[in-house]
């Protein structure tokens, strides 16, 4: 079982930052962001291999950055220019050979 712990997140007002930070207890081939509003499915924000290979939704695209520490089995994810339709709650993900999920942490855009 991979434990995931997530910081991060809060309110922002709409063109703002935030950073979002997962730390998982072992070496991950593969991590990343989801996030979903309530009454909807959860959606892919991000993921990046350990080789840096990452894959960005085009919602997000040219906003987001997602990065990561090998050598802290830390995944990061630079939000910017946020919108009021990126509030939701993001999940840390992490694929050993099942899917684990973070806790989660709320991200709200508003003013």
């Amino acid at each position: 079982q991979v434990q995931l712990v997530e910081s991060g997140g809060g309110l922002v007002q709409p063109g703002g930052s935030l950073r979002l930070s997962c730390a998982a207890s072992g070496s991950i081939l593969r991590m990343g962001w989801f996030r979903q509003t309530q009454g909807k499915d959860r959606e892919l924000v991000a993921t990046v291999t350990r080789g840096g290979v990452a894959n960005i939704a085009d919602s997000v695209k040219g906003r987001f950055t997602i990065s990561r520490d090998n050598a802290k089995n830390t995944v990061y994810l630079q939000m910017n220019s946020l919108k009021p339709e990126d509030t939701a709650v993001y999940y840390c993900w992490a694929w050993v050979t099942t899917n684990n999920w973070g806790q989660g942490t709320q991200v709200t855009v508003s003013s």
